[in-house]
């Protein structure tokens, strides 16, 4: 019971000692200097980080909009493309412009080789 009670009044002089301040100014203040320099530091590299990662997180949606938006603008782009190439779009744009599309079919021309062509390439 005496063990108990001394237990209790050491934790009453840390904890006194710790809401007075006399822990920083004792004669063995140095090594609390010290943990207590050490731990902000630990704290400043914390924060940076943190701010860090919120930077990146933000870049990250920023660029995830952006993404997002030019894909729309692809499919649209590509959507407008089709409907250029198509054969009833073609025919209405040159109708304006006075011409009409072919009634013969083209016709396949072959040019044949001369002999001294094939020679000369060594085939």
């Amino acid at each position: 019971m005496g063990r108990c009670r001394t237990v209790r009044d050491g934790m009453k002089k840390n904890i006194y000692s710790i809401l007075r301040g006399t822990f920083l100014v004792s004669d063995d203040s140095f090594k609390n200097w010290r943990v207590i320099l050490f731990i902000c530091a630990l704290a400043i590299v914390m924060i940076a980080s943190s701010h860090s990662a919120d930077k990146k997180v933000h870049d990250i949606a920023r660029l995830n909009n952006e993404v997002k938006e030019l894909r729309s603008q692809f499919y649209d782009g590509r959507t407008k493309l089709m409907d250029l190439k198509m054969e009833s779009s073609v025919v209405s744009k040159m109708k304006k412009r006075g011409l009409e599309s072919s009634e013969t079919p083209p016709q396949k021309i072959k040019v044949k080789p001369k002999q001294n062509e094939l020679s000369i390439g060594g085939k």
